[in-house]
């Protein structure tokens, strides 16, 4: 028996495939501009979550 559910918003994986093809850019360019281990670390912690500061600076951009 097939289920019928209305207005239920299924991800077909094409999020994730955007967030992975982020993270490995944005991994590059923080390791990258690291002068060393340490900032390189942090570079790759700053990956992880770079749709927060991208939300944030088209946030400051607007004016909000």
């Amino acid at each position: 028996m097939k289920k019928n559910i209305k207005g239920k918003c299924y991800d077909n994986g094409t999020s994730g495939a955007i967030y992975g093809l982020g993270f490995i850019g944005a991994a590059i360019y923080y390791i990258s501009l690291a002068t060393s281990f340490w900032m390189g670390v942090l570079g790759f912690l700053k990956a992880l979550v770079w749709p927060a500061f991208l939300v944030y600076e088209l946030l400051n951009f607007l004016g909000m």
